[in-house]
């Protein structure tokens, strides 16, 4: 795990969601020693937490087991994330949905996921 990714799990711990932005605006994830394509320095900033499903794909498993699902969530800061949208089912979550993001799991290994908002 790199140093700059220890930092933001660090943050997790914390209950802080930090994203980090490059001297043009662009919002970059997943953290990093420098801006893509320009090398540039970048500052961490506080996340809204906001975002909107863009992609999803669930996975029926061989039951009894239930189906889960992977998430792909616009940012309202212009970066994209994998994670997963708790508390739905395939009948409640869909593309555009509106969520916020939360911290999940243990102090030790923290989670970042999202609930749906509407």
């Amino acid at each position: 795990m790199s140093g700059h990714e220890q930092q933001w799990r660090a943050a997790l711990t914390e209950g802080r969601f930090l994203l980090q932005r490059a001297p043009d605006g662009r919002v970059v994830f997943p953290p990093r020693a420098a801006a893509p394509g320009t090398g540039e320095p970048l500052e961490w900033i506080e996340a809204s937490g906001r975002g909107t499903v863009y992609s999803l794909s669930w996975i029926h498993q061989r039951p009894p087991a239930p189906p889960y699902h992977v998430a792909l969530i616009d940012l309202e800061e212009g970066a994209r994330l994998m994670s997963r949208v708790e508390g739905t089912t395939p009948e409640t979550l869909h593309i555009g949905q509106a969520v916020r993001a939360v911290i999940a799991g243990s102090v030790d290994a923290p989670l970042l996921v999202f609930r749906a908002e509407d």
